[in-house]
């Protein structure tokens, strides 16, 4: 059989889950996940699991977050005044939303923590700081 290699393109059927067993991702009922492998498509971890692989196989990978989406960085982080936060503006805790940086760039945040007067928001990705682990079965090697 045909091992995968770097620079191989593939298709994967994948299933993520955290360490409390709960799904983050999966491509179950939709078509594979198509990427070239060892081109950065993916996070590194999942991308260094799939060299060697055979079409066919399965196999779970455990995956540290500096090998996924980072560690959490406090940075990231922003108070910003309630008063400045237009009312229409869903403030529920988890709520995604997209900001506009200084220089003109749109960001992704969570809205982490909300007080009379501050919103935290949050830039850090959502899987940030987190253990991952991925269940991945090689479907096809084009």
């Amino acid at each position: 059989m045909t091992q995968v290699k770097s620079g191989d393109t593939v298709r994967i059927h994948y299933t993520g889950t955290l360490n409390d067993g709960t799904t983050f991702d999966s491509s179950a009922g939709r078509d594979p996940l198509e990427f070239v492998v060892g081109s950065g498509q993916i996070i590194p971890g999942l991308d260094k699991a799939i060299p060697g692989m055979e079409v066919g196989e399965k196999k779970t990978v455990a995956i540290e977050p500096e090998e996924a989406y980072g560690p959490v960085h406090a940075e990231a982080k922003q108070n910003v005044p309630r008063g400045e936060i237009p009312d229409h503006i869903p403030l529920d805790l988890g709520t995604q939303l997209q900001v506009q940086t200084p220089n003109g760039e749109t960001m992704q945040v969570t809205v982490a923590e909300v007080t009379e007067n501050e919103v935290t928001l949050d830039a850090n990705h959502p899987l940030a700081g987190k253990d991952l682990t991925f269940a991945i079965e090689l479907v096809e090697i084009a």
